[in-house]
């Protein structure tokens, strides 16, 4: 762990505009700097850099930040290997906390097994391209699968002599110790004793992580070889540091351009990543046969939630691209279908096609997943009970969607397509939803809740218990708060022991929201009020530059992106010509805060309220059989509507200057 000083450190030293200034080239534009966005195609500059805040911000796509998060973003990193390449960059020596002894050893283990796999995959690829059975088998074979030799060298392809000895020895020559080949699976044992190559006489193909380690490989034998071979892959056993099932086949490679496109598209094997690369189309990665798991899925979270999974039209490419899609889902990812035609593999079909082409068929003819399973389930079934069953597995998958309105919409276009009325759909996508909450085998569905339906179809999606989400007046909130946080508004306020307090912008907020017991349902609002609040009391304290470069990277980026219009091309203020009108400037920046504030402060009032009458109205419309709670509710109703009315009244008297 990076000690909070060298942080601090890293921080200070990182210079915006230096640090964008190697992936972009930048101009001056008055006080601030412009290029061409680096996370998506332009021709006309809209991405800025102020120096003077520390922070870049793209107006065409809204990606921006501080040093740091503008590396994580640019580079695919994680919050510490961003402050690693920055310290690296900046030459500061990194001060890490003390590991325990346990940690220590752990440490050292997992980073000699990935010295030995660095290791080992240089080895098969020297092999592969200098050993004579290297140049005239393994290299024969991806020549004739179609595969250029820039692209073997950027996957790092290799070759396995079939000396079954040969690794062992050299490595054990080299120094590596016999230990961490048993540990990564590169040799096992026999039963005599002797210390075997795992992937002898075979093509090797490299997994690089994440972070662009190399944490396993798999091993194919070469096509004359298949016939009567039982293994004809062969992969890196589970270890401390190959999951086979955390892993995505290409995601070094493809993580950039993932980003960039904000889409991944998801095949099935190795040769299909390899041959769509070829083809000009970078932003793919393989789950190589296993069925999808959610820490794939969380990895692939990290640079987008558009999917497209991309299968050969076969019985064997359908039951593939049905795999684990409700946990895709489940998870928030917007998935789509794609089904090659005749059979086509990725790897066949890229190779006949160029990557316009190729660009062009995904485009016509992807499907929404939920669009793709009706009618892949319903295309011509007339039996009444498979077609019951059919419907019944579309609607459990349009449950699993966390977006309630997205599945409103989904639960809208299966009643069109199918001719079942919402109403039937709504209430058995209901009852998958309470089957996952009380604990019925299935995945859980983050912060849903179920839908009353009426026959009439006029209020077919009425939230039972709204989530209310961060509205438009609460980012206008925290707007003000990052702006102008540390500003006072209000002078002489009396608390309740009779002590008179001047209250800033951050304070007025957080008490007015307290007072009624009311917080935000963003919890990273939440932070963001509580620590204005606490810290604007402290001199010198400025909010913007607080959060700017907060250590939270959450903060930091919302931070940028709410501070971004006020380092766009505007034009200079003209400086106050003497005192009195720099006193009267202030006077009035002040009043237009503190009517800003008040207003913001009625209208999140006035939105909280209608939540609360639309949570009521869906009450009242599943209780008019129990005419006491009726009564109950009908009563607070009308409260809600008088208190709504009275803010109403307020705001639309209260004109902000």
């Amino acid at each position: 762990m990076i000690d909070r000083q060298t942080v601090e450190k890293i921080k200070e030293a990182a210079n915006i505009v230096d640090v964008v200034s190697e992936f972009v080239t930048l101009k001056r534009s008055g006080a601030n700097y412009k290029g061409l966005c680096p996370f998506h195609n332009e021709k006309t500059p809209s991405f800025y850099v102020s120096p003077a805040r520390g922070t870049c911000h793209c107006f065409g796509c809204g990606k921006g930040g501080n040093a740091v998060s503008f590396i994580m973003e640019h580079e695919q990193m994680t919050y510490p290997e961003a402050l690693r390449w920055l310290a690296n960059k900046y030459h500061i020596e990194i001060h890490e906390r003390e590991l325990t002894n346990k940690e220590k050893e752990e440490q050292s283990q997992r980073e000699s097994m990935f010295i030995v796999n660095e290791w080992a995959a240089k080895y098969f690829e020297d092999l592969l391209h200098n050993h004579a059975d290297g140049v005239a088998v393994g290299m024969q074979y991806f020549r004739s699968r179609g595969f250029r030799d820039d692209i073997i060298r950027k996957f790092q392809l290799g070759f396995d002599i079939s000396d079954r000895h040969a690794l062992a020895r050299v490595a054990l020559q080299k120094g590596y110790k016999e230990e961490y080949l048993l540990k990564t699976g590169i040799c096992y044992r026999t039963d005599r004793g002797e210390l075997i190559d795992r992937y002898a006489g075979r093509v090797v193909f490299p997994w690089i992580g994440v972070s662009g380690k190399v944490v396993g490989f798999t091993a194919r034998v070469l096509d004359s070889r298949t016939k009567g071979v039982n293994q004809k892959y062969v992969n890196s056993p589970d270890s401390d540091i190959f999951h086979k099932d955390h892993e995505l086949y290409g995601i070094w490679q493809a993580k950039r351009a993932i980003a960039k496109e904000d889409r991944v598209f998801m095949v099935e094997g190795q040769a299909d990543v390899i041959a769509m690369h070829q083809c000009g189309i970078e932003n793919v990665v393989a789950n190589s046969g296993t069925a999808l798991s959610l820490h794939q899925i969380h990895t692939l979270h990290r640079f987008t939630s558009n999917i497209t999974l991309i299968y050969d039209g076969d019985a064997a490419g359908i039951h593939a691209a049905l795999r684990g899609t409700d946990m895709l889902l489940s998870e928030g990812m917007n998935l789509k279908v794609l089904l090659l035609p005749d059979g086509q593999d990725p790897d066949e079909f890229s190779r006949s096609h160029s990557a316009a082409d190729f660009r062009k068929y995904i485009e016509d003819h992807s499907a929404d997943f939920i669009q793709f399973k009706t009618d892949l389930m319903l295309r011509g079934e007339t039996d009444p009970k498979k077609r019951a069953d059919a419907i019944s597995s579309i609607v459990q998958s349009v449950s699993m969607v966390p977006n309630q309105i997205l599945r409103d919409t989904y639960i809208h276009d299966c009643s069109q397509r199918i001719g079942i009325g919402e109403a039937t759909l709504i209430n058995q996508m209901n009852n998958f939803i309470r089957s996952r909450k009380n604990g019925t085998p299935g995945s859980a569905v983050p912060g849903d809740s179920t839908v009353s339906a009426q026959t009439s179809g006029v209020q077919h999606a009425m939230p039972v218990t709204p989530q209310i989400q961060a509205t438009q007046v609460e980012s206008m909130i925290i707007q003000l708060i990052i702006k102008h946080g540390e500003h006072i508004i209000l002078n002489n306020v009396e608390d309740d022991e009779g002590k008179l307090h001047s209250l800033t912008v951050a304070q007025y907020i957080h008490y007015s929201l307290t007072t009624d017991s009311l917080s935000f349902q963003n919890e990273v609002y939440n932070r963001i009020l509580q620590e204005a609040a606490q810290k604007s009391a402290e001199p010198g304290f400025k909010a913007e530059s607080y959060f700017l470069h907060h250590d939270n990277i959450a903060i930091a980026q919302l931070a940028a992106d709410m501070t971004a219009d006020k380092y766009h091309l505007i034009e200079k203020e003209e400086a106050p010509k003497n005192k009195e009108e720099l006193e009267q400037r202030m006077e009035n920046e002040t009043d237009d805060l503190r009517n800003q504030a008040m207003h913001l402060m009625l209208d999140f009032r006035k939105d909280y309220v209608e939540a609360q009458l639309k949570q009521v109205q869906a009450e009242i419309a599943q209780s008019t059989k129990d005419i006491g709670k009726l009564k109950e509710l009908m009563t607070r109703y009308q409260q809600l509507q008088t208190m709504r009315n009275a803010l109403a009244k307020q705001l639309g008297s209260n004109i902000i200057l």
